[in-house]
């Protein structure tokens, strides 16, 4: 019988977490491991990436919408390296991911080796809650239990660290002895909750209330039928913070939609009028889009100790699971009889559908990118998961994707970096080969690192029951979000060396790699496009050649910077300057708090 190596124990492990796929890459300071994948059978599966970045970003998508933990593995130096910026998404999104890192032997270190790096410091920050280096064989299970089990517990990234001679050690489990730290599987689920006083205190405050705004995040999730029993007792509306988008179903005609830059208006005048707020399971950071100081008074309820009392003066703050709490404090709230306060807020959300109907049916130059996203919305599968990748294209997800059914959808919430939209998908295949995905790319993120993960779609979709990964790229050879937001906040007009990108068919090369491919170049082809993707019998790209004159301009914003950015557009392009003044006012002229004609 031949002896089980520290990597075929780690495996094992693995395994016995019901741990299935591995996102990775290749390389000789994880040398150990790869051999020991063969010697079983690929189990848990190791899945290959183009990039160490996109095997973290795929081990992030997998996390957030199979609710398991991702795993992801690297080779020392560069490849540990490279993992980082993913990792810090899944921190920032508290995401549970643990990384396995290889490192140089153990009697090469401090001997400036070649790939050696400071592993332990270098990952102290993006792991912080957890992150060891295996010396000996009995630290095992030990540090692979912690890695995972805190990972769980804390919604947070750990790491394993394990040079590569300690990874051809034969296994010794630890004993009954001294300095000996043995485990045990398993996770113990948990639900806390506020105190008794705790909960009384916040059914007065929010019984008390005339006009009280819910905002959601993440962490109501598993909270969706309380949430909503509690909005029509309390005849509240509720915003979304974005990464709490597939929350709640749209078609609620209460739910007003994504909240901040990326909102809508009646999030904004919700937030604006209303005289009670609760926020149930978010961090949502931007204040200016919450209720002026002193104006409402507040509570949370997030399962975090850490995490409350922050972004506003809350009154009270209730520290635990939002299901669990929801569930308590329910038979406490009286059902508000005056529901004039509910009735406007149902008004605006109706008006706000109809003007983003309208907005995505103006012309554009050669097609509308929110009419893209307005033709998908109601094609769009009630099983279908979305990602969007970070610039204007998760703004046209923020407005125009109505959430139903059981429909799924995230995006780089917090660290908002560039890249996750087609490796997240990868990942969500992987959690539920059974759904379609769809990513909607922007072309600076598709050339940034999208292309070379078709090359992975391209290896993997055969093993997926439901083929369909479909890619929606905005191909508007402009790095669009920044350039409008160097309109509006500068008065800069585009600085094309830093904004300008190559036109490259996306289509084309989707083809080429035995993929679907259509480019559409026109706003009779949007739809019909969008069709035959979703009913394709393999990843499809859709390459939309969009105009990057249509500017996600935020509904709150005042005339001053709806005339700023005009002004940069005509200083930056003469030709379209007058057309496009013309076309931001009508755009946006409907939406503005306090604007011209409301419409």
């Amino acid at each position: 019988m031949s002896s089980t190596k520290v990597s075929d124990y780690i495996l094992q492990r693995l395994r016995d977490w019901d741990v299935e796929h591995v996102f990775a890459y290749p390389g000789d300071g994880i040398n150990g491991l790869l051999a020991a994948w063969g010697r079983a059978e690929d189990r848990p599966k190791f899945i290959q990436a183009r990039h160490e970045e996109m095997a973290a970003f795929e081990a992030v998508g997998y996390a957030k919408f199979s609710g398991r933990v991702g795993v992801c593995a690297a080779t020392s130096g560069p490849g540990a390296i490279h993992l980082l910026n993913g990792l810090y998404d899944a921190k920032l999104d508290h995401v549970p991911v643990v990384a396995i890192v290889g490192q140089t032997d153990r009697s090469a270190m401090g001997g400036s080796y070649q790939q050696e790096v400071d592993l332990l410091s270098l990952y102290k920050d993006v792991a912080s809650e957890f992150c060891e280096m295996v010396t000996v064989p009995e630290q095992l299970p030990n540090v692979l239990d912690r890695a995972i089990r805190t990972a769980y517990a804390r919604h947070t990234v750990t790491a394993v660290i394990v040079p590569a001679d300690v990874q051809e050690l034969e296994y010794s489990a630890p004993t009954h002895a001294f300095k000996m730290v043995p485990s045990s599987l398993g996770l113990a689920h948990y639900a806390p909750i506020p105190a008794d006083e705790e909960l009384r205190r916040a059914a007065e405050l929010l019984n008390a209330g005339e006009k009280v705004a819910v905002l959601v995040g993440q962490g109501a999730r598993s909270a969706r039928a309380e949430v909503v029993e509690a909005a029509e007792l309390l005849g509240a509306g509720v915003a979304k913070a974005l990464l709490g988008k597939d929350v709640l179903p749209d078609d609620l005609p209460f739910v007003t939609g994504s909240i901040g830059l990326l909102g809508t208006r009646p999030s904004y005048e919700m937030m604006r009028d209303c005289d009670t707020l609760l926020v149930i399971g978010s961090s949502f950071p931007y204040t200016q889009f919450l209720p002026e100081f002193g104006q409402a008074r507040a509570v949370q309820i997030d399962i975090d100790p850490s995490m409350v009392g922050l972004r506003y003066p809350f009154e009270i703050n209730l520290v635990g699971d939002s299901r669990e709490t929801l569930k308590r404090l329910l038979p406490l709230l009286r059902r508000k009889e005056q529901r004039s306060w509910r009735e406007r807020v149902a008004a605006d959300v109706t008006r706000w559908w109809e003007v983003m109907g309208r907005r995505a049916a103006a012309g554009a130059h050669p097609i509308n990118p929110e009419y893209v996203v307005g033709a998908l919305d109601p094609l769009l599968p009630l099983d279908a998961i979305l990602t969007a990748d970070s610039g204007s294209a998760a703004n046209w997800y923020a407005r125009h994707v109505r959430m139903r059914g059981t429909m799924r959808g995230s995006l780089s919430g917090t660290l908002a970096t560039m890249g996750p939209g087609v490796p997240y998908a990868i990942g969500a295949k992987f959690a539920h080969p059974e759904r379609p995905v769809i990513a909607l790319v922007g072309d600076g993120a598709m050339q940034m690192n999208g292309l070379a993960e078709l090359i992975t779609a391209g290896k993997y979709w055969r093993e997926w029951s439901d083929p369909r990964l479909v890619v929606g790229v905005f191909n508007n050879q402009d790095l669009n979000q920044v350039t409008w937001e160097m309109r509006a906040m500068q008065g800069a007009p585009q600085f094309e060396p830093s904004q300008s990108l190559p036109d490259v068919p996306y289509a084309d090369i989707a083809v080429r790699l035995g993929l679907r491919g259509v480019r559409v170049e026109k706003p009779q082809e949007v739809e019909p496009a969008w069709r035959e993707a979703l009913a394709a019998d393999r990843p499809c790209v859709v390459e939309f050649v969009t105009d990057p004159a249509v500017p996600p301009i935020p509904p709150h914003a005042s005339w001053e910077q709806i005339e700023s950015v005009a002004s940069a557009v005509l200083h930056g392009d003469s030709d379209r300057a007058g057309m496009v003044r013309q076309g931001v006012r009508a755009k946006i002229q409907e939406f503005l708090p306090g604007g011209k004609g409301k419409g």
